[in-house]
């Protein structure tokens, strides 16, 4: 019997974490055992108890509210001992019909003896079935921190690193590697743990076809968005959804070389470079576009 244990973190969108651990009923083939840990991060809007109602057996582990997806990953697989495979699941995916079994079919297929490698799932936008996460390929030396998208081609694709919204993670991989950095704020743990993986002689691979959706969250106002004030701007640019400076540098310090000082400021200092230009960091309370 082969268990998986599926690993989440949620914070007060009910619906769509219960739309995702519904989309995980059915996915159980013969010889596989699951087995789902939550990180409910401070939620006030009975996401646990909707969780529960979906998956009795759920572990739900509680947060206080600051932990964000890479914090809260980290502490749903402290909670975790004996398992096969850790399949890392966002909670606005909404996995298709047997995708479960297509992930663990896709690491079979690859035949490693060792186990050192992982598989991603690829996901489609549900309204235009465009990729919107997947596996990585990274730029050249020259430019270390250019990453593009990685299509899926009908075979599995090699990959040097990840988006982590739908990951299957061997046991011999976190044997390796560890889990995910829970000293990153949210994004780039993901990456990281790829770019572990890989320097660590793991391998990563996309599974041949898209294996659920995943709409990209145009919601959230992001640092790089003209329309807001430079002030508004900086703020979201240094907070744990943008670019916040400890995890930047944790991240530009383990892989963009021995120019990663340079990378690391460089965001920053293009930002308040721009802001004096204009004249207008102080302008909080109205959009650059003059509206």
């Amino acid at each position: 019997m082969i268990t998986v244990v599926v690993l989440m973190a949620c914070h007060n969108r009910r619906a769509t974490t219960v739309k995702c651990l519904r989309s995980l009923v059915g996915q159980v083939g013969p010889g596989v055992s699951l087995r789902i840990v939550l990180t409910d991060d401070g939620s006030t809007d009975g996401t646990a108890c909707a969780a529960r109602e979906v998956w009795p057996g759920i572990h739900v582990v509680r947060g206080d509210g600051s932990l964000f997806w890479a914090k809260g990953m980290a502490l749903a697989a402290s909670a975790i001992h004996d398992y096969d495979f850790l399949l890392w699941l966002n909670d606005d995916v909404v996995l298709d019909s047997g995708a479960l079994t297509r992930l663990l079919g896709t690491y079979r297929s690859l035949a490693d003896p060792q186990g050192n490698l992982l598989v991603v799932g690829a996901l489609r936008d549900p309204r235009t079935g465009t990729v919107t996460y997947s596996g990585v390929a990274r730029g050249s030396s020259l430019r270390p921190m250019r990453f593009t998208r990685v299509i899926p081609a009908g075979a599995p694709v090699p990959a040097d690193t990840i988006n982590g919204n739908l990951v299957l993670v061997p046991r011999k991989v976190v044997e390796r590697v560890g889990h995910l950095d829970g000293g990153f704020s949210h994004g780039m743990a993901d990456f990281d743990y790829g770019l572990r993986a890989r320097s660590l002689g793991c391998a990563v691979w996309v599974a041949p076809v898209t294996l659920g959706t995943c709409a990209r969250n145009s919601s959230v106002q992001e640092w790089t968005d003209p329309s807001l004030s430079l002030g508004m701007r900086w703020r979201l640019m240094r907070s744990p959804k943008g670019l916040p400076p400890g995890s930047w540098l944790r991240f530009t310090r383990r892989h963009a070389g021995p120019m990663w000082l340079v990378y690391w400021l460089s965001p920053y200092v293009r930002f308040l470079a721009g802001a004096v230009f204009s004249g207008a960091f102080g302008n909080h309370g109205r959009s650059t576009t003059g509206e």
